[in-house]
């Protein structure tokens, strides 16, 4: 799927493959290209092993392409600084990755401080932040992470994620292993999060009903190769096997597609 040249795009992946090590012939990502534009959120939907997570690993410099080029902000990943492009990046990954010996404040706080951000400065950051994901900094921000719920804990992790101000926001399974109540809840406060803010997302799951929730676009992922990719009120209409396979899993829970 070619990617269209566009100023307005925050992420495009060009062609991308990936495998391990030069001696290893079995590539984990082949030749993958997607876009993201300005402001938008794209689903990375996919089975258990897929590369989603991969992916979001090229998009963050963690990992460099085998063949093909990520762009982020029109200049190709190998082109940044790694800790500049991460830091204008945030990352929210499942049970949120917080500091146990940190407290809220300080998790929330973390970036800006290897900023060199003032403290008085952070210290507002981090109230705005807490107030932004429905928590109070006077109730929470000199908890540890073991006094919070499960829910709590995303919250801060998202908090944390915004707290610089990145242009971009990852987001791996972040909601996967809360209980189905405060899931759909974080997905309902996180969607009318985003479009107040305006990031550029890229959003990894394995679930369908929670990408069509979320994403104004859809990629689907299939042993490491692009195979369908839609709005999503387009998705369902793919003839793909894998499309297909994912649409039953919604009858399956009681969503009829």
């Amino acid at each position: 799927m070619p990617v269209a040249a566009s100023a307005e795009n925050m992420i495009a992946v060009r062609g991308v493959s990936w495998r391990a090590n030069a001696l290893s012939s079995k590539e984990i990502i082949v030749d993958v290209s997607f876009a993201v534009p300005r402001g938008t959120t794209l689903a990375l939907l996919g089975r258990s092993g897929s590369g989603k997570t991969t992916l979001l690993k090229l998009i963050n410099g963690m990992l460099w392409p085998s063949s093909g080029e990520v762009r982020v902000e029109e200049r190709a990943t190998k082109e940044w600084n790694p800790i500049q492009l991460r830091r204008r990046i945030g990352y929210v990954i499942q049970e949120a990755g917080l500091f146990p010996h940190f407290t809220v404040a300080q998790n929330v706080g973390l970036v800006p401080g290897l900023e060199n951000w003032p403290a008085r400065k952070i210290a507002a950051r981090v109230e705005e932040m807490l107030r932004l994901v429905g928590l109070e900094p006077h109730e929470f921000a000199g908890r540890r992470p073991r006094e919070l719920s499960g829910g709590q804990r995303q919250r801060v992790g998202v908090a944390r994620a915004l707290a610089a101000d990145p242009p971009v926001l990852l987001m791996d399974e972040p909601f996967g292993a809360l209980d189905p109540v405060t899931r759909a809840e974080l997905q309902r406060e996180f969607r009318a999060l985003a479009q107040r803010l305006g990031k550029t997302i890229v959003f990894v799951t394995h679930d369908l009903r929670e990408a069509m929730l979320l994403a104004a676009d859809i990629v689907l992922l299939e042993k490491g190769r692009l195979v369908a990719s839609a709005k999503p009120g387009d998705f369902l209409r793919l003839q793909h096997p894998e499309v297909q396979a994912f649409a039953a899993s919604l009858e399956l829970n009681g969503a009829p597609a």
